[in-house]
């Protein structure tokens, strides 16, 4: 009933975005930083679960070269490649966490997924559209016959349009037909002004003229509220390791509020580089001299296969599976199907064929991304109730015992799950 975030019309995110890389670029026009680029990670250097720099491979000469440093900050988005169209990039692939999870840190809730109830198909992705069209009075609608159904008002009254996000699109889910958001009747001073964004957005990739027609959306994969475990100053469970931003999981527990973006966009950040300032974390000089070299022969070796498997065919299967079982409502025998034939994919990752790729690092991320994706059905197999957005239809009741966050641990080809309390980021 009251107004409670900052917002820039209905293109807060790009604003936020848009203020973060200007004042990047102050810091690298005045020395204070130094961007590099034509580089992708590829591990973090670690001994004895301290952090000493990371690996990137280079995209010009192809080989791999170090990066030391006191402290590495993990800043790389949710995991979007795992389910195809999201509403968030597909350069955001959950690569890093993967790795950094066979790697040896500990993710945390990796069960509850966010779904926008409002979204439009693209052909690269799913675009959003704001809650701001709903917040100004937009309206949630089914046909049928010729007549409109308002069936969120119809189901939780007059405000029925402003539930929660998990809420409208289980309701959504559950309808199985064709939804419409009507914000025609504002008139068209009100969207110029206040959503002029969502005029602009279905103008180009629909074609509508959002002043006199419907808007035909559908919920998609929007934010992932697990990733990497941080505690309250943002370290991961390895030494020397930070994550902030929607990689690393903190705030948001089993569901996240609209409008925390400067939550994890900002705040996170200021609170690693505080404590990476007050710890002063200086590492003495090692030596990954041996390890560098045996990576760059496994690269190599990856370059030399033939006849081996697409990395895009892999992703795209992936993707297939886990819309389908980690949707909106889940059940424990499509968790165990896709835990099965995501190890099946697994035992079969080396066999990449780097001519069937994009790039080399989509050749070399399969094995990460599918274990990410292993990890996550694990844990929404584990998790037997139903809490925020992760939904059971076997379990469809809260359970106390389940009152605590998940965390997930790789070892040697075991998945551990165990529930902790907020704060717990390890064993």
């Amino acid at each position: 009933s009251y107004n409670r975030t900052a917002y820039a019309g209905a293109s807060t995110g790009k604003q936020i975005v848009t203020a973060l890389i200007r004042e990047t670029r102050k810091y690298e026009c005045s020395g204070k930083i130094e961007r590099i680029v034509g580089l992708n990670f590829y591990s973090a250097l670690i001994k004895n679960k301290r952090c000493y720099g990371a690996l990137f491979h280079n995209k010009v000469t192809n080989a791999l070269e170090p990066i030391y440093a006191d402290s590495v900050v993990i800043a790389t988005g949710g995991q979007n490649q795992l389910f195809g169209k999201t509403t968030g990039t597909a350069l955001c692939d959950g690569y890093v966490a993967g790795e950094l999870f066979l790697q040896g840190a500990v993710l945390k809730n990796l069960e509850f997924i966010q779904y926008h109830p409002t979204t439009i198909e693209t052909s690269l992705k799913r675009m959003l559209i704001s809650e701001a069209a709903r917040g100004e009075g937009g309206r949630l609608y089914y046909l049928d016959g010729d007549k409109r159904v308002y069936f969120m008002e119809e189901r939780f009254g007059e405000k029925g349009n402003l539930m929660p996000r998990d809420v409208v699109s289980r309701c959504m889910f559950e309808l199985g037909k064709p939804i419409f958001l009507d914000v025609s009747f504002l008139g068209e001073e009100t969207i110029l002004s206040k959503i002029g964004e969502v005029y602009d957005l279905c103008k180009s990739y629909l074609n509508i003229d959002i002043t006199k027609e419907s808007i035909p959306v559908a919920p998609s994969v929007h934010f992932f509220m697990g990733g990497l475990a941080v505690d309250k100053n943002h370290r991961t469970s390895i030494e020397n390791i930070y994550a902030v931003g929607e990689c690393a999981s903190i705030y948001h527990g089993a569901n996240r509020l609209g409008g925390n973006s400067l939550l994890a966009a900002v705040h996170s950040g200021r609170v690693a580089a505080a404590d990476i300032k007050a710890n002063n974390n200086e590492n003495e000089i090692e030596s990954f001299g041996d390890y560098i070299e045996q990576e760059n022969k496994t690269l190599n070796a990856m370059c030399q296969v033939e006849n081996g498997k697409s990395p895009i065919a892999i992703f795209n299967n992936l993707a297939t599976i886990m819309k389908s079982n980690l949707g909106i409502v889940r059940s424990g025998d499509d968790l165990k199907s896709t835990i099965s034939v995501i190890d099946e994919i697994i035992e079969s990752s080396n066999e990449v064929d780097l001519s069937k790729s994009l790039s080399t690092y989509q050749a070399y991320s399969v094995r990460a991304i599918l274990t990410l994706a292993r990890a996550m059905a694990t844990c929404a197999n584990e998790r037997k109730e139903t809490r925020g957005a992760h939904i059971r239809k076997d379990y469809p009741d809260t359970k106390e015992e389940y009152e605590k966050c998940s965390l997930i641990k790789y070892d040697n080809g075991e998945y551990i799950v165990r529930y902790e309390k907020e704060d717990e980021i390890c064993w």
